[in-house]
């Protein structure tokens, strides 16, 4: 095994002693101040460094330079006072290190300056130039900056000379590819190699802007105009690549590089900087925009996977590399998250045929020369020809380099990147190599914690949902749920389909204000308010009506949006209640598709006695039907209205036959700052339609005859052979009766009739169930009604319906 060589084996102080003496740019230019801040980030372990200089008046400390993760994310300002209380100025002032922990960094930090508080803080003051600027540097190590780490900041700090600002005074002539920006008017001074570039004569050039910009390409002209703007370059963004167009051949692509100066007591802020060919610039892999992009696009990486692809994108091009792969450590165990490229083809056979599952996994111990790179802790380097155990040797027949991931105090991971052919290992790839180890490891542990963290959200979040969704008479219906990715709360949108009696059914959708836990409980309250309130029998409006009393009996601070549904499965009608809900959207089988025009009332839980009009629907067999929360059509980008749009031709597009897929192709573009619920129903109209027949029972002393008469003539009638027209005289004589002796009010008895099973049903103004006697004596002159019932029937029960009651019984024709 052959490792880093004598160049590993050296302090840090002392490697970046060598790398400094490297870095041969002019001593004030932007350039050596970039790539020698570059260096507290490969050898002091800093995932940011920053130099902060006095101004004229020496009154304020203004950052000049800085490099690695953006720095509002440690809440480091712009500028800090000369005089104020803050380590910057203490270094300054003093000229003395400053060290501080996570403890110190909180009891200094100004409360309403957003940022994390979790990490170590280094200023140094830069005695190297006149003007004593600072050296600031963060670390996110739990054990912070220690002795070596001090070393190499110290020889940094003393390495910074900080480049004179590009201003450009009245008569004075600027370098050739520098500019200068006033804010407040937009007039730009650049220099004559700028105009070169631009293809632009001194003498066309009107000072403006604005005659630069027309000449962008329009895709790029967005992201350039953000950079002018004022508030920009307060979050870090130092670096930008843009095209302009020619008069032929393509666009030429520019780099533009600059800093913002703020302005004084009375005089404008000044953007100032560099533009030149990005074709001409040095492409070394240790060029500091790939350190920070690679900082940046961690930062911003919220599952492990994000890390692993950031990983991949930041190394593989620039090392040339045929293979990375990066894993996760648990335990003993090491479980491969990212394969790049991802065909089992492209890696060793081993792989693909000993361990059975998507991904490789295996314990350390059965690659004895990885689990010694990872005891060590320290970036291990194999050339071509090295003996190594088969499962490491085929990554990397050219090459291989293994980059254990440290983070707060363990190893969270590894990195593999191999080479096919012969691959020679210079000290730039070793910089670019350790600097992003450490980086890697620090945003996997924050990852996998993010990742343990989402995933325990969304096992909540899918409890409080329906686990399946009932089969129902002619039509079908699938749910799509998406928990936000913004964060780590539970959100409040919820689906629910519910059978009713008759072949109805209803669908409802809703949405909870806010993402919490008092979210996430309201929302299972409701959702089960609404279905008690359903499955009782009442209309549409008079569930949604009892659900928003119920919700301003809870007195929460909360509100509800919902859309309640109810179809008839037979008749293919619908009447539809919104509570300050997006209105349903229609796919009719012809493919049109339209937003229904659905009247609607305000959200649940804010006027007590509010009104809530049902809308009538007419659906045609083959209509599908979309309900969903404005997760999926409301962004920052588009309005509602432009998202609802965009879900119709969604619909319009698809392929109703197969609602699984369309759900998920009208997923594809929801935004994930928010939770999302889609529902989905087509309904195709059921195949053979019950027969149904009612009739009022009357108080009178001869009802139950009546009741038989009615139930005989009405089976006649269906076909109803003679014996199971004896069993539903029976069970109708018997239900009515008890109906009549033991409630008040109306009674009324229904027929159905479907295939071959035949439904009685009697309701009544009671809600009290009727119950099934345990012991009758012989002497008993009642109580056998039910005990009946139950033994002719093949299955029977009772049901609420609108503050009474619906005993039925089903007769199995066939029997």
């Amino acid at each position: 095994m052959v490792s880093e060589g004598a160049a590993g084996r050296r302090t840090g102080a002392l490697r970046a002693e060598n790398a400094l003496t490297s870095v041969t740019d002019g001593p004030g230019s932007p350039e050596r101040l970039r790539r020698v801040l570059e260096q507290a980030l490969v050898f002091a372990g800093a995932t940011l460094a920053a130099v902060y200089t006095p101004g004229e008046d020496g009154d304020l400390l203004g950052l000049v330079e800085s490099a690695g993760v953006p720095r509002t994310v440690y809440g480091l300002r712009d500028s800090y006072p000369s005089s104020g209380d803050s380590p910057p100025a203490d270094a300054h002032r003093s000229g003395r290190p400053v060290f501080l922990g996570p403890e110190g960094v909180a009891a200094c930090s100004e409360p309403r300056r957003a940022g994390r508080r979790d990490f170590h803080l280094a200023v140094l003051p830069a005695h190297g130039d006149d003007g004593r600027a600072c050296l600031v540097a963060v670390s996110e190590d739990p054990h912070g900056f220690d002795d070596e780490d001090r070393k190499a900041l110290e020889l940094i700090a003393d390495a910074i000379v900080c480049p004179a600002p590009v201003v450009a005074t009245d008569g004075a002539e600027l370098q050739p590819n520098a500019f200068s920006l006033a804010m407040d008017t937009g007039r730009i001074e650049v220099g004559d190699g700028i105009l070169e570039l631009f293809g632009m004569s001194r003498a066309a050039f009107d000072g403006k802007v604005e005659t630069l910009l027309g000449l962008t390409v329009p895709e790029d002209l967005p992201s350039l105009m953000s950079l002018f703007e004022a508030g920009h370059m307060s979050i870090g963004d130092r670096e930008l690549e843009f095209r302009i167009l020619q008069l032929s051949g393509p666009p030429k692509w520019l780099r533009l590089r600059g800093r913002m100066l703020p302005g004084g007591e009375g005089s404008p802020s000044q953007l100032v900087g560099t533009v030149a060919d990005a074709s001409t610039l040095r492409s070394d892999v240790t060029d500091v925009s790939r350190v920070q992009r690679l900082a940046a696009a961690l930062s911003m990486a919220g599952t492990v996977r994000d890390v692993s692809q950031a990983v991949v994108s930041a190394l593989r091009a620039p090392l040339r590399a045929d293979r990375i792969a990066l894993a996760e450590l648990e335990n003993d165990r090491l479980v491969v998250t990212v394969l790049d490229p991802p065909e089992p083809e492209s890696w060793p056979e081993l792989w693909r045929l000993e361990w059975r599952s998507e991904w490789p996994e295996a314990p350390v111990r059965a690659m004895p020369t990885l689990a010694t790179a990872l005891r060590e802790g320290r970036a291990q380097i194999w050339p071509a020809g090295t003996v190594l155990e088969p499962a490491l040797a085929d990554v990397g027949p050219g090459g291989l380099a293994v980059l254990p991931l440290p983070a707060a105090g363990r190893m969270a991971g590894a990195c593999l990147i191999g080479w096919d052919t012969p691959h020679h290992f210079g000290p730039d790839e070793r910089a670019l190599l350790t600097a992003s180890a450490g980086l890697a490891g620090q945003a996997l542990m924050r990852a996998h914690a993010l990742d343990a963290e989402h995933e325990l959200v969304g096992m909540l979040q899918r409890q409080l949902l329906p686990r399946r969704l009932p089969k129902l008479p002619g039509a079908i219906a699938v749910a799509r749920y998406l928990p936000s990715t913004a964060g780590l709360e539970l959100g409040g949108d919820w689906y629910d389909v519910i059978p009713l009696l008759d072949n109805h059914v209803a669908l409802v959708i809703g949405d909870v204000q806010g993402h919490s836990a008092a979210a996430a409980t309201l929302m299972g309250q409701m959702r089960t308010a609404l279905r008690a309130y359903a499955v009782e029998g009442h209309s549409p409006d008079v569930v949604v009506a009892r659900a928003n009393r119920l919700l301003m009996d809870l007195e929460t601070d909360l509100f509800v949006t919902c859309v309640y549904l109810d179809l008839d499965l037979e008749e293919g009608t619908a009447w539809c209640v919104r509570a300050g809900h997006l209105p349903p959207v229609l796919r009719h089988p012809d493919g049109t598709t339209e937003i229904a025009e659905a009247d609607g009332g305000p959200p649940l839980g804010v006027v007590a006695q509010a009104d809530f009009p049902m809308t009538p629907l007419r659906l045609r067999p083959g209509t599908l039907i979309a309900l969903t929360t404005d997760g999926l059509v409301e962004s920052t980008e588009a309005d509602i209205d432009e998202g609802m749009n965009r879900l119709a031709h969604g619909l319009a597009v698809s392929d109703p036959d197969h609602l699984g897929l369309v759900a998920d192709a009208l997923l594809g573009g929801a935004r994930r700052s928010d939770d999302v619920a889609l529902l989905l129903l087509r309904y195709d109209g059921m195949a053979t339609h019950p027969l149904r027949e009612s009739w009022t029972v009357w108080r009178v002393p001869e009802a139950a005859r009546h009741a038989r008469r009615f139930t005989r003539r009405t089976l006649r009638v269906w076909g109803v052979p003679e014996d199971a027209m004896d069993t539903a005289l029976l069970v109708v004589s018997e239900l009515v009766t008890n109906a009549l002796v033991h409630t008040g009010g109306q009674v009324r008895l229904a027929l159905t009739l479907v295939g071959r099973r035949l439904r009685v049903s009697v309701a009544d103004a009671s809600p009290r169930t009727p119950v099934k006697p345990t012991n009758i004596g012989w002497e008993a002159t009642g109580g056998r009604g039910i005990l009946l019932v139950e033994a002719v029937s093949a299955a029977w029960g009772s049901v609420p319906v609108s503050g009474g009651k619906q005993v039925w019984s089903e007769i199995a024709l066939d029997a």
